[in-house]
């Protein structure tokens, strides 16, 4: 077994056991580890080690990021390659961390502050908004680079791109439609690339946690399996090559975020997005798959994010109270309730038994 599959395997156990605080701690941490797949780095068998610790509840996250940070102070006979696994470990406990914490701000300044967080002690710009101009050789795109934000315009961009998104309402918006925004949001702010190094692990903890305040659940698969896939498509969402008839989009990336969100099961090959894939019959493979997308029965729903999270928590509780609702996806008791009957008109969900012992059935499928 590779180490991939090694460390995916044993850390997908406590999911499987079925107990809700390994599982959701065991998820944060697949996230964590398989986001550094994003620059090529990989973490070591002491952080695996010291993740299940954590996991299994008997070390706490700041415990385990002590840990870790003294597990490289003590090595005297480091590698070259070592430094790689350290900034690896130590990121992904960061990730780890920030995850499991329910606070949130949308803005500007709490992208910069994860971005500290996360590899203050690793890069001496943790934080920091680049001072100069920057490109970086794709494979995707042959060796060709992405034309990001000038460093001069980068606040100015921050600023219009957060304050849009805020003004911007989600109301009344199926699944499939709000993907597409969230994509495109995600795909604007990644596009400015504000640090000089970091930025995607950056950007996906900010979207990850972003999207929790809709109250969605993040299916750990996508980051654990395809973060490099996930970068990539961010690449091809904001490269143009007019002249090799090379467009900007952004179908790969909704995509990924189908099977993020949607638990699609949406086959993620890089080698669909290099300028260079040209067989037609895997062209067709990438249209007909974005097609069942909108085709889908999740998708077809009239049913807007606040909705849907809400059928999803009725689908894994059907005894949940409407109360338990409004504490799991941050909304008040009278929104749920308004958005439970709303549910209830639309022939999604009823009520079976009465209200004091009753329980709730879904009547769609949402697979």
């Amino acid at each position: 077994m590779s180490e991939d599959k090694k460390w995916q395997f044993e850390l997908e156990e406590y999911i499987r056991q079925g107990e809700p605080e390994q599982a959701e701690k065991s998820e944060a941490w697949q996230i964590a580890i398989g986001l550094q797949q994003v620059d090529g780095l990989k973490t070591s068998a002491y952080l695996l080690d010291t993740a299940k610790e954590h996991i299994e509840g008997k070390i706490s996250i700041d415990e385990a990021q002590k840990r870790i940070q003294s597990y490289y102070e003590e090595r005297t006979d480091r590698k070259d390659t070592e430094d790689e696994t350290k900034e690896a470990d130590i990121v992904s406990s960061r990730i780890t961390q920030l995850l499991g914490e329910k606070t949130f701000q949308f803005s500007p300044a709490e992208w910069m502050t994860i971005h500290r967080r996360l590899f203050e002690g690793v890069f001496d710009h943790a934080g920091k908004i680049r001072t100069y101009n920057i490109t970086k050789k794709e494979w995707v795109l042959k060796g060709d680079t992405v034309i990001y934000a000038s460093w001069n315009s980068i606040k100015d961009t921050l600023d219009y791109d957060f304050r849009t998104e805020k003004e911007f309402s989600y109301e009344g918006l199926s699944l499939n439609e709000s993907i597409k925004h969230l994509v495109k949001f995600a795909s604007d702010i990644w596009q400015i690339h504000p640090f000089a190094e970091g930025n995607t692990r950056a950007t996906a903890v900010f979207i990850i946690k972003y999207m929790k305040t809709f109250g969605l659940k993040v299916d750990n698969d996508a980051f654990k399996k395809h973060s490099w896939y996930f970068r990539n498509a961010l690449v091809r969402a904001n490269y143009n090559d007019l002249k090799n008839g090379i467009h900007a989009t952004t179908k790969y990336l909704e995509m990924f975020f189908s099977n993020l969100l949607m638990e699609t099961d949406y086959e993620l090959k890089n080698r669909y997005m290099h300028v260079d894939y040209v067989l037609e019959q895997d062209e067709k493979v990438v249209q007909s798959a974005m097609e069942e997308v909108s085709k889908g029965k999740i998708c077809t729903l009239n049913c807007p994010l606040d909705e849907l999270a809400i059928l999803k928590l009725i689908i894994e509780n059907p005894n949940i109270t409407q109360k338990e609702i409004a504490n799991r996806i941050g909304k008040s008791e009278r929104t749920v309730k308004n958005k439970v009957a709303l549910l209830k008109e639309k022939g999604y969900i009823r009520r079976l038994n009465g209200k004091r012992n009753g329980k709730w059935e879904v009547l769609i499928d949402l697979d």
